[in-house]
């Protein structure tokens, strides 16, 4: 029998040069964040309900940073994390944004270990036996181009909200485990299965042969090329009642001739006269409520 886990400490912290906080400095300077990420292989996790999220996801927690006042109003998060044996950081209000380089959201944020990356091919499998909301067809979403984390951050958590099983991206995307996208996706980026399609948009075929019709989100029908994919509105494809993958473009260039020539279908949102186009966030969370459900 494994031994009974003991608390972690609760350590008060008043020199920010304290080598223990390192994982926390300076967390909006993004080059500097990501290669120390990479080599650390760690996870940020910002604000209250994505450290919730955290707690309920798979991922290992190794420590947890509070303010002096976090520390009585988030009492349990911080249970929670010394529960685990993880130790749990204090340090004075006034000094958090000196640490972590800008003020933080209700003085909260998490380190976690990061997972190995996930194979694509293990994650279209277990999207092909994961139903949509109210035991509807199987809904993934694939990702081309998108950079934005606050953008990636907010498909998570639509995606998570109308029952999309994972999220596939491909080579070009930033990475949903950085801060902000977990902090937009309210945590959601950590539990929602993603895995990249190393080959693009080739890789769209391994989507098909697991099941899905594959089907371009695109802002007006005249995109792709003659003779290429049908044009399909949102409600057809859902009265298919067939596993869709629906394919979303960065903001500005859209999906790329190349994809849209290799999708299934290409489908519109339809909108007003004069109005080009969507946030790429709205659009997936119009897309995802028309497809999701029985």
């Amino acid at each position: 029998m494994d031994a009974e886990i003991q608390d972690g400490p609760l350590v008060v912290v008043d020199d920010l040069d304290d080598d223990r906080l390192a994982e926390y400095r300076d967390l909006n300077a993004p080059a500097i964040r990501r290669r120390l990420e990479a080599e650390l292989g760690i996870v940020v996790v910002e604000g209250r309900v994505a450290v919730r999220q955290l707690l309920d996801s798979e991922l290992a927690v190794r420590s947890l940073l509070v303010d002096d006042h976090q520390v009585t109003l988030a009492a349990d998060l911080v249970g929670a994390v010394r529960a685990l044996g993880a130790t749990v950081f204090v340090v004075p209000r006034a000094r958090m944004a000196d640490l972590v380089g800008f003020r933080l959201h209700r003085g909260v944020v998490a380190i976690a270990a990061r997972p190995p990356d996930r194979a694509p091919d293990a994650v279209l499998a277990g999207a092909a036996r994961t139903p949509s909301l109210d035991g509807g067809p199987p809904l993934l979403i694939v990702l081309e181009g998108l950079n934005d984390p606050e953008n990636i951050g907010a498909v998570f958590r639509n995606a998570a909200a109308f029952g999309a099983a994972a999220v596939l991206l491909d080579p070009t995307c930033g990475d949903p485990f950085y801060r902000r996208a977990v902090r937009v996706s309210v945590g959601h980026a950590l539990d929602l299965p993603f895995a990249r399609l190393d080959q693009w948009p080739d890789g769209l075929g391994r989507v098909r042969a697991a099941g899905f019709m594959v089907c371009g989100l695109a802002p007006h029908p005249a995109h792709g090329a003659e003779g290429g994919p049908e044009r399909r509105t949102l409600r057809e494809v859902s009265g298919r009642r067939v596993p869709v993958a629906l394919v979303l473009g960065a903001e500005g260039p859209g999906l790329s001739a190349a994809v849209l020539d290799a999708v299934d279908a290409v489908v519109t949102i339809p909108m007003a006269p004069g109005v080009d186009s969507l946030n790429v966030a709205t659009s997936a969370a119009i897309a995802l409520e028309r497809l999701s459900g029985p």
